[in-house]
């Protein structure tokens, strides 16, 4: 395995930067997030929203998710194997999401891919969810429960792109671990 190129906290500083530009320059949101009456005439927009962010809290987040799931990822599978992960895990919860929201924007989609992946290559890791620790696989079940019923809840999440993203990362993990 070739050395790791630390992804994960590089895509967060970037991700974090963008978001300082899209509070100074607003226009970068708005054309950059993934609006579904556009997404054809814009296509760089599956990928662009990846790295946009509504809010502080959704930032907040997301960074610690993707500094942390991220982290693990890369260091057990390689930041090429992450890079797949990370952003075709984005594209597939980019495109679930066209259908169904009006526009979405931020990483989730890409770090439920990383999470995905983790569940099936890390079963057993503990983790903290709720204040309580748990096996990674039984985290993961809780959170596409919890988005599961999001879809039935509306709400401002992106339930269906959550879900898209876990299940890829699910199936590349599968794919990783039948080549190892």
């Amino acid at each position: 395995m070739t050395k790791n190129k630390y992804y994960s906290l590089w895509f967060s500083l970037a991700i974090f930067i963008i978001f300082i530009l899209q509070i100074i320059f607003p226009i970068i949101t708005d054309f950059f997030k993934l609006t579904s009456s556009l997404a054809i005439a814009r296509p760089w927009t599956l990928f662009t929203a990846i790295f946009l962010h509504g809010s502080i809290t959704h930032l907040l987040y997301n960074l610690f998710a993707l500094a942390l799931f991220g982290t693990i990822l890369e260091h057990n599978i390689g930041s090429k194997r992450f890079l797949f992960v990370f952003f075709l895990s984005g594209l597939f919860a980019s495109i679930a999401s066209v259908p169904f929201y009006n526009s979405v924007l931020g990483a989730s989609g890409a770090i439920f891919g990383v999470i995905g992946s983790l569940t099936i290559l890390k079963p057993k890791m503990v983790i903290w969810l709720y204040g309580m620790p748990m096996p990674m696989f039984l985290a993961a079940f809780i959170w596409a429960v919890v988005d599961i019923l999001g879809i039935f809840a509306p709400g401002n999440t992106a339930n269906i792109a959550h879900l898209a993203g876990l299940f890829v990362g699910i199936v590349v993990a599968f794919m990783i671990k039948e080549n190892q």
